[in-house]
């Protein structure tokens, strides 16, 4: 029976293939009462009940009650418990500054703006200030997409409706309208967007004139805006933004690729549907086309807050400074209560998706996320939606949904979202392209349209890390340069824009 030993340390394995009822994986060890899926863990030594379960060498759980050699390790005798934390912060950083590696200068071909950002597509977007508008501005683009009228600007890779069901009954200071202004700001300004049509209905909480003096933004010639109610209804609105962007497609179709070094990149880091792989091939490989980015001096970003929770010490032990150590605190400091306020725990993760796929606890799952942060030093830590002000690894608070940790990212700056999975992901963005990486072959092959990259060979025939790194890190620049990813193909990312809704709705 094929399995895979992860660190000398573990006292499981990771079965390669299912192994049937009535298996015996080790001499002498426990027959196999039921059938295990390949990705599962099982016993390597005995473990007592109560004693901590070791898996990449870290603890993730503890056993709940005694575990014979060979035996399944998962949900049925495996528990969440305290996990390990040290008072000392940025223990590391000297090896993780020796992990940036030392690069050849590359380029893509990308779309330089005037105020320096550098798009890796060129968009219009059509951004509801507000849910009243939002069948506006969909309705309206499609209009623009069936009409034809983009075909005649080549340069041009599309319009992005940004509807979302939000922007009005809040308080105008609070958190909830301060994230939403964030978003719809960062979508704004976001180097793959060309121009933004901002349409509202005229009477909502948000309001685009504040938002352009909150951000000293007046008289930004990228921005137009219009209302519903001013315009003279829906139907008046959407013939307007469709001549809105007849006379703007001309001037957004006058960008051209030129090249651009990686250190103008800024990639989201996203997992999702995540398996018992996905700890052991995508995310460590992720990890190491995101420390190839930052030798280039890009920026990567990690988030998902609820999903680093247990691993969090990886990244407290490379802290570049005690600030971004106080910060990371502080946000898992704050989950807690969010989640305990509304009678949860953040040990309820992993969803029923992950533990049919082999992972057990949040504390198994987050050290498997983490590994797509690769190794170099965590330089920053920001709020949702915030755009980060260093280059290198960049912590982003964002809940674990993918579409709401996305859009904070893309609203970020992010060109570029890299999305591992290990059950099957349908999920595309715009107007930053998805690359999607497969975990294990079994799903790269079945779901083909999806999957943009397979990983699985990392497991099934021996590729190294350091050679599937640097097989995501030339996809990534095919795609910063204009090659259309399998979720562009298909089409999607209209419906996954879901800013982060917090505060009161009143």
């Amino acid at each position: 029976m094929k399995h895979l030993i992860l660190n000398d340390c573990d006292n499981v394995v990771v079965l390669s293939e299912q192994a049937n009822s009535g298996s015996i994986i080790f001499i002498g060890g426990a027959a196999l009462a039921k059938s295990v899926p390949r990705g599962h863990k099982i016993a390597r030594h005995f473990i007592g009940n109560g004693k901590a379960i070791y898996k990449f060498g870290h603890i993730i759980g503890f056993a709940s009650q005694d575990i014979a050699v060979g035996e399944h390790v998962h949900s049925h005798n495996c528990a969440f418990g305290n996990h390990p934390e040290s008072a000392q912060h940025g223990r590391h950083l000297a090896t993780a500054q020796a992990a940036i590696p030392k690069v050849t200068s590359r380029t893509f071909d990308g779309y330089g703006r005037a105020d320096g950002q550098v798009g890796t597509r060129n968009m219009i977007a059509l951004i509801a200030t507000v849910n009243c508008s939002a069948t506006v501005i969909r309705k309206a683009a499609d209009v623009i997409a069936s009409s034809g009228l983009l075909d005649k600007y080549p340069n041009v890779d599309g319009i992005v409706a940004l509807a979302h069901s939000s922007g009005c009954g809040m308080d105008s200071s609070g958190v909830g309208a301060q994230v939403l202004e964030r978003v719809l700001w960062g979508y704004a300004t976001h180097p793959n967007i060309g121009a933004a049509v901002f349409v509202g209905l005229g009477c909502e909480v948000m309001q685009v004139a504040r938002m352009k003096q909150k951000f000293e933004a007046v008289g930004h010639q990228r921005f137009y805006g219009l209302t519903i109610q001013d315009t003279g209804g829906t139907t008046s609105t959407i013939e307007h933004i469709v001549a809105r962007v007849k006379e703007i497609l001309p001037v957004v179709d006058e960008a051209r690729r030129t090249p651009h070094p990686l250190s103008a990149l800024s990639i989201a880091l996203q997992c999702g549907g995540s398996d018992g792989y996905s700890g052991i091939t995508a995310n460590p490989a992720l990890g190491v086309a995101s420390d190839l980015i930052v030798g280039h001096g890009g920026r990567v970003i990690l988030a998902e807050t609820p999903e680093i929770y247990g691993a969090e010490q990886l990244l407290l032990d490379r802290v570049s400074s005690p600030e971004t150590a106080t910060d990371l605190i502080a946000q898992l400091r704050w989950w807690e209560g969010y989640t305990s306020m509304h009678g949860g725990t953040l040990d309820n993760n992993p969803s029923p998706g992950n533990k049919a796929g082999g992972l057990t606890t949040i504390l198994e799952k987050s050290l498997g996320a983490v590994a797509k942060s690769g190794a170099t030093p965590l330089n920053q830590v920001v709020a949702y939606g915030q755009k980060p002000t260093r280059s290198g690894l960049i912590f982003m608070d964002t809940p674990g949904y993918d579409p709401v940790s996305v859009t904070g990212q893309i609203a970020g700056g992010a060109q570029i979202v890299v999305f591992t999975t290990g059950r099957g992901s349908a999920f595309g963005s715009k107007p930053a392209p998805t690359i999607k990486l497969a975990t294990n072959d079994q799903l790269f092959a079945k779901m083909r349209d999806d999957m943009d990259i397979s990983c699985g060979d990392i497991a099934s025939s021996g590729v190294s890390l350091a050679h599937k790194g640097e097989q995501i890190l030339d996809y990534i620049i095919e795609t910063a340069s204009g090659r259309a990813t399998k979720s562009e193909t298909l089409g999607f990312g209209d419906h996954e824009f879901v800013p982060w809704q917090l505060g009161a709705v009143m």
